[in-house]
C-alpha cells in the first residue's frame, strides 16, 4: 500500500514544521525531500542557524520518508553538524531509506544549502507498526 498521499494530507495539519515554513519538494516510498528558508528568528546568538531548526528540518524529512511505508516512530537519531548556515539561506533535507525490515527502518538525511554544501548529516532508526492495533 502506498501511504504517500495519506502522509501528505497528515502533513498539511502538522503545525510545527508548517510554522517554520518547511515545504515538501517530493515524497515517495522510502524517500523525501523538504526545504526551508532560514528566517532571522531561526538563528542563534552567533547569527547562525539554530541547531533546533536544523534538527526539525531533517526530522521532518525523516518522519515523512519513514511513514511513507506505513506508521512508524523514531527509536534513535544522531546528527553531525558539518558547517553553519545563516538567515536568508534555503536549506534542503533529503531523506533516503538505507535498510528496511518488517519492524524497523534506517534512514539517512543530508541537509545542504542552496550551493549543495553539506550543513548537517542525520541518521535515524524507526520502529514500524503492523496491523490496526497501533498508536495511530
Amino acid at each position: 500500500m502506498d501511504y504517500c498521499q495519506e502522509i501528505m494530507e497528515k502533513y498539511s495539519k502538522d503545525l510545527f514544521p508548517q510554522s517554520l515554513g518547511i515545504e515538501i519538494i517530493y515524497l515517495s516510498p522510502g524517500s523525501c525531500q523538504v526545504q526551508m528558508v532560514v528566517k532571522d528568528e531561526m538563528t542563534n546568538f552567533h547569527q547562525i542557524t539554530h541547531g533546533g531548526a536544523l534538527f526539525t528540518l531533517a526530522d521532518t524529512a525523516f518522519g515523512l520518508a519513514s511513514n511513507s511505508r506505513g506508521p512508524a516512530v523514531a527509536l534513535q537519531v544522531s546528527v553531525n553538524f558539518m558547517t553553519s548556515s545563516r538567515g536568508g539561506q534555503t536549506l534542503v533535507a533529503t531523506a533516503r531509506e538505507e535498510h528496511l525490515t518488517r519492524s524497523t527502518g534506517i534512514y539517512n538525511v543530508d541537509v545542504q544549502d542552496e550551493r549543495g554544501e553539506a550543513i548537517m548529516l542525520f541518521r535515524g532508526v524507526v520502529y514500524r507498526f503492523k496491523g490496526k492495533n497501533n498508536i495511530f
